[in-house]
C-alpha cells in the first residue's frame, strides 16, 4: 500500500510541476518610503529593476500585450512598494468608470499585483486600483479555485492621467498581509493590467490557464522581512441610532486584531453593529429550493476565503448578531488555519435569549505544490443539542489543466446522527475551455443538522452533472467573442427514484460595436407532490461602452411549476462623471395562474443605487428597492467618511424598512450615527 502511495506521490508531483514559470525578479530595499502620489518620479523607483513584456491572458493566450507596461517593485521596514507606468496612445479613451471600492475593476483600465506571500502554490493576496485611484482587495485560495472579494485590508494607492497614457502607486503595509519570517525569502508574484476598449487582460507570468492560478506565478526575490513591528490594532466604535417611536439608543463595541507574528493572528470582537451593513437585494426564486446571500459583515470576512467549500459545510448568515466571537487565522508550517467561536441566538429560532455557542474549526495543507488537502469542523450547541458537521476536502492539480476536486461529510446531531455527503468532480481547465464531471451522494434527513452552520439546499440524492464551456476569440472586427456553455444535471432519491433531471444552454455573442447579445434555453423535470416539466427561453441584449455605460435588457417566456412564465428584466449603469455613478435594476415577474405562496407570485423588483465621491475616502450612498409580492421597501443612504481607511470612519445613516430578505417593511424609519477609530 506504501508503495503504491508512494508511486502516486511521485505521479502528481512531477505533472503538477510542468509548465511552472521561471520568472523572477528581485526586490530592492529603499532607504526611504516613496511618496504615494501616483506619480513615478522620485530617483529611488530608479533603483529598482524595470519589469516588462507582459502576455495575455484574454483575447489571444500567450502572445505579448498590446501595450507596454512597466513595473518597479521595492520595499522599506513597513511596506511593498510598486509602480506601474501604463502606456496608451488613446489616454483620453481610458476606461475609469468604478469609484466604488472593492468593484471589480477589469472593467476599467486597471493594474493589479498579487502576492503569494507563503510561496505556497495556491494562496495569495490581491491588491488593484485603477485609473482614479479606486481600491480592490481580495483574497485567493485552492490555486485560484475559490477567492473572497469582500476582504479588506488597509494599504494606500493613487493614479494620475499622462501624456503618455497613466500611473500608478501601492504601498502594502506588511501589517495587512500574513507571511512567514525568514532571510533572503521568496514570494510568489503576478501582475496585471486590465485594457476593456479591447476586452485585453495581460499579465507578468504565462501563458496562464487561469487569471489566479497562484502554480504559475513568478518570483519575487530577496526580501529580508521580520516580525510586524506594531502586532495590534484597536478598533472601537460608538453608535447612537434613534429610531422612530422609540428612545434614542446608544452602543459601544470593540474589535481587536492582534498579530502573535507575521503569519498568524487573532480576531475578536464584543458587541460587534451591522446595522449599517447595506441591505441585501431581493432576488427572484423560481425554485423549491433557499437562496444563499453573501456575507457582508466586517467580521466574518477574515479568512472567509478558506470556507468557500462545494458541499458548504459553514455558512456565517446562519449565525445572527453576536455579543462577541473570537477567531485564530493565518498558517502555522504548512497548514492554513481558520479557528471561530461565538455565541448568538439560533437562526430562524423563536427562541429568546443568547443561547447557542457555534465553533468552527478549519485546517488546510499544500500537498504536492499546488494541490492541498482540507479538514472542517462546524458545530452548534443548544442547551444539550450538538448540530454539525465533520469533512475533508482535497484541491489536486495533475497538469496545468487537468486537476480533480473531492469532498467527504459526515453530519451530526438529533436527527439521523451520521448521515453522510460526498463528491468526487475530475476537471479540465485552460485560458477558454472548461469540462467536468460530477457525481455527487447526499443522504436522506442530511439537511437539519448540516444547515444549523452550513447551506445545502437538498438531501437524499444521488446526483450526476456535467457542463462544457468554450470562449471563440474572433479576428474579425464583426464580433470579438462567441462564449458556448452546456450543463446537465440529473438526481435520483436514494431508492432510485428519479427526482429532477435539467439541460441549459447558453450562448453569447460580443459584437466590435460593444453589442451584446445572449441566448438561453432551460429544460427541466422535478418530481415533488407530482411531476412538473419546465421550460423557459431567455433573450438577453445589451450595449456596454466599456466606459461605465451600459443598458442591458432581458425577456423570458415558459412555464414553471404549472404557471406560465413571463420575466421582463432591465439593468441600466450611468456613469454621469468621475465622481458620481447610478445603476437601476428592474424585474418584472407574471405567473398565470399565481402560486398559493404569497412569496412565489407575481411581482415587481426594483433595486437604485447611486454612490457620489467627494474622494475615495469620502463618498455618499444612497441604496433603494421595492418588493411588490410581500409589500417590502427599503430605503438606505449612507454618507461615509473614513479618515483612517478602511477601518476608521464617521458614518451618517438613515434607513427605512427592514433589511431581512423576504419580510415585509414593518420596520420604522432609522437614523444612525457611528464613529470608529483605529488605535
Amino acid at each position: 500500500m506504501r508503495i503504491h502511495i508512494t508511486i502516486l506521490v511521485l505521479i502528481v508531483t512531477a505533472l503538477s510541476a510542468q509548465g511552472r514559470t521561471e520568472r523572477s525578479i528581485e526586490a530592492v530595499r529603499f532607504s526611504q518610503p516613496p511618496t504615494i502620489d501616483g506619480q513615478i518620479t522620485e530617483d529611488l523607483w530608479q533603483l529598482a529593476q524595470p519589469i516588462e513584456g507582459f502576455i495575455q491572458f484574454q483575447p489571444e493566450n500567450g502572445q505579448p500585450s498590446a501595450l507596454r507596461t512597466v513595473v518597479y517593485i521595492g520595499y522599506g521596514s513597513e511596506a511593498l512598494y510598486i509602480a506601474f507606468i501604463c502606456y496608451d496612445p488613446m489616454s483620453n479613451e481610458i476606461a475609469a468608470a468604478l469609484t466604488k471600492r472593492d468593484s471589480d475593476l477589469r472593467k476599467d483600465d486597471a493594474v493589479i499585483v498579487m502576492l503569494d506571500t507563503f510561496n505556497d502554490d495556491h494562496t495569495c493576496t490581491a491588491f488593484a486600483t485603477n485609473s482614479i485611484g479606486t481600491q480592490w482587495d481580495f483574497r485567493v485560495a485552492d490555486n485560484g479555485r475559490t477567492s473572497d472579494n469582500n476582504w479588506d485590508a488597509s494599504w494606500s494607492s493613487a493614479a494620475v492621467r499622462t501624456a503618455d497614457g497613466w500611473s500608478a502607486e501601492f504601498a502594502i503595509p506588511f501589517t495587512s498581509i500574513k507571511f512567514q519570517t525568514s532571510e533572503d525569502q521568496s514570494w510568489g508574484l503576478n501582475l496585471g493590467r486590465s485594457y476593456p476598449r479591447q476586452l485585453e487582460a495581460c499579465y507578468w507570468t504565462g501563458p496562464l490557464e487561469s487569471e489566479t492560478r497562484v502554480s504559475q506565478f513568478g518570483k519575487l526575490t530577496g526580501l529580508n522581512l521580520g516580525n510586524p513591528t506594531k502586532r495590534y490594532e484597536v478598533i472601537p466604535y460608538g453608535l447612537s441610532q434613534v429610531m422612530e417611536d422609540r428612545n434614542l439608543e446608544g452602543r459601544l463595541g470593540l474589535d481587536l486584531r492582534y498579530r502573535i507574528n507575521s503569519s498568524l493572528g487573532v480576531d475578536l470582537t464584543i458587541n460587534p453593529d451591522f446595522a449599517t451593513i447595506e441591505a441585501d437585494a431581493e432576488q427572484i426564486n423560481l425554485t423549491r429550493f433557499e437562496l444563499r446571500y453573501p456575507e457582508k459583515r466586517p467580521f466574518f470576512l477574515e479568512g472567509a476565503e478558506l470556507f468557500q467549500q462545494r458541499i458548504r459545510q459553514f455558512y456565517s448568515r446562519r449565525i445572527g448578531d453576536i455579543p462577541w466571537g473570537a477567531k485564530l487565522t493565518g498558517k502555522i508550517g504548512s497548514y492554513d488555519l481558520a479557528i471561530m467561536g461565538g455565541q448568538s441566538q439560533p437562526f430562524n429560532s423563536d427562541s429568546t435569549g443568547l443561547n447557542a455557542k457555534y465553533t468552527v474549526v478549519r485546517a488546510k495543507k499544500s500537498l504536492l505544490g499546488p494541490s492541498s488537502l482540507g479538514f472542517l469542523a462546524a458545530n452548534r450547541t443548544t442547551r444539550s443539542d450538538y448540530q454539525g458537521s465533520v469533512g475533508i476536502d482535497g484541491t489536486l492539480f495533475f497538469s496545468k489543466t487537468l486537476g480533480m476536486t473531492t469532498q467527504f461529510v459526515r453530519a451530526h446531531g438529533p436527527t439521523n446522527d451520521g448521515a453522510l455527503t460526498w463528491f468526487v468532480r475530475p476537471a479540465f481547465d485552460n485560458a477558454t475551455s472548461h469540462f467536468h464531471v460530477r457525481y455527487s451522494h447526499w443522504d436522506k434527513g442530511l439537511m437539519e443538522n448540516m444547515n444549523a452552520l452550513g447551506f445545502i439546499r437538498d438531501d437524499d440524492r444521488k446526483e450526476f452533472d456535467t457542463n462544457l464551456s468554450h470562449t471563440f476569440w474572433m479576428k474579425e472586427r464583426l464580433v470579438e467573442s462567441i462564449e458556448a456553455d452546456v450543463d446537465y444535471n440529473r438526481y435520483w432519491s436514494q431508492e432510485g427514484i428519479l427526482r429532477s433531471w435539467e439541460l441549459k444552454s447558453d450562448l453569447d455573442v460580443v459584437f466590435a460595436n460593444k453589442w451584446i447579445i445572449e441566448l438561453s434555453h432551460n429544460e427541466e423535470y422535478k418530481r415533488y407532490e407530482k411531476r412538473f416539466l419546465n421550460h423557459e427561453t431567455t433573450l438577453d441584449v445589451g450595449y456596454d461602452n466599456r466606459a461605465g455605460r451600459s443598458i442591458q435588457v432581458a425577456y423570458s417566456l415558459g412555464r414553471n411549476f404549472d404557471s406560465d412564465l413571463q420575466m421582463l428584466r432591465a439593468t441600466t449603469i450611468l456613469k454621469m462623471t468621475d465622481a458620481w455613478n447610478i445603476s437601476y435594476e428592474m424585474t418584472r415577474l407574471w405567473l398565470e395562474p399565481e402560486p398559493e405562496d404569497p412569496e412565489n407570485r407575481s411581482t415587481w423588483i426594483q433595486v437604485l443605487r447611486s454612490n457620489y465621491y467627494f474622494n475615495k475616502d469620502l463618498y455618499v450612498k444612497f441604496f433603494y428597492q421595492v418588493h411588490s409580492a410581500i409589500r417590502r421597501e427599503n430605503v438606505q443612504t449612507v454618507v461615509v467618511w473614513r479618515f483612517r481607511p478602511p477601518f476608521g470612519s464617521l458614518q451618517l445613516a438613515y434607513q427605512k424598512g427592514t433589511s431581512h430578505i423576504g419580510m415585509t417593511s414593518d420596520q420604522g424609519r432609522s437614523l444612525f450615527v457611528k464613529l470608529s477609530w483605529v488605535l
